[in-house]
């Protein structure tokens, strides 16, 4: 199981649409895809739209994870490779969290490998500005605040000394970080 995080706006819809269209035989699952489903919810529930809410944090976020890593198990069921694209910031973090989710891949006789995309905050900031995404007006009408609730550090915990895979750093600042790193990531999972 391949998941492809970071902060948003870091380019990880990129990164990993790119690599599923290279590798073969792969599940390609993106958590954004439930963000019409969420939207419901914010609607019935007659709160404003906003995915950096006490509400979202509290009646949705979770759900949305618990969702598609149900879908991500499922698939390893049929296919050797599933790659999950999400920001998995507090998860990532969480050495509990990782350890039940290595411990359940190992029933799938299968490892988890994470791709964590180092980007500079200010090229997120344009980034999101760029693409004007709803999803996005808190957090630029309130940046300062947003980005310091944000960990753009990688996340070391992750690091296994059995799995040179377990933590794969992609540089996504530049075009040129982008390709090299590009490049080893593909040899990577095409082995």
């Amino acid at each position: 199981m391949i998941f492809v995080t970071s902060p948003p706006a870091c380019g990880k819809t990129k990164l990993s649409k790119k690599l599923a269209t290279a590798i073969k035989h792969i599940v390609y699952l993106d958590k954004d895809t439930l963000i019409p489903l969420s939207k419901q919810i914010f609607a019935v529930a007659g709160q404003p739209y906003n995915r950096s809410s006490e509400f979202f944090e509290k009646e949705i976020r979770d759900y949305e994870y618990d969702v598609i890593l149900d879908l991500a198990f499922e698939a390893l069921k049929y296919e050797d490779l599933v790659m999950v694209n999400a920001p998995f910031t507090q998860e990532i973090r969480d050495n509990e969290y990782i350890a039940n989710l290595r411990t359940k891949l190992k029933d799938y006789n299968a490892k988890l490998s994470v791709i964590w995309i180092v980007t500079d905050p200010e090229v997120c900031h344009q980034r999101m500005i760029d693409r004007a995404s709803d999803r996005d007006t808190w957090k630029l009408a309130h940046w300062d605040e947003y980005l310091s609730s944000v960990n753009f550090n990688i996340p070391e915990n992750l690091r296994d000394p059995e799995d040179e895979y377990a933590l794969l750093l992609y540089h996504n600042s530049t075009d040129e970080m982008a390709a090299e790193d590009f490049a080893k990531l593909l040899d990577i999972f095409e082995e």
